[in-house]
């Protein structure tokens, strides 16, 4: 649950800023509602979050209206694939 507090943690409308960290990627979730997470890199490389990529790039293309990564999945599947890449 420890992945749950991080994710949830860069949430947080105060801490909602334009850095990232090092080695880190800013990414919205969410099919209606759209969340802000900070992911690492590494993720990227991953067959499963890949999947998501292309699905992300066929629903919106490059030029999205969030000027940002956005992942079209619920933010529960997108915990649960990210808890599980922190295990990896």
């Amino acid at each position: 649950m420890a992945i749950r507090q991080m994710l949830r943690r860069s949430l947080s409308s105060e801490k909602r800023s334009n850095e990232v960290p090092k080695g880190h990627l800013a990414v919205y979730v969410g099919q209606n509602e759209k969340k802000r997470f900070v992911i690492p890199l590494s993720y990227l490389n991953h067959p499963s979050f890949q999947e998501l990529l292309f699905q992300a790039e066929e629903e919106f293309g490059f030029n999205h209206q969030m000027g940002g990564l956005t992942i079209p999945c619920s933010e529960e599947s997108f915990i649960h694939l990210t808890s599980h890449l922190s295990r990896a």
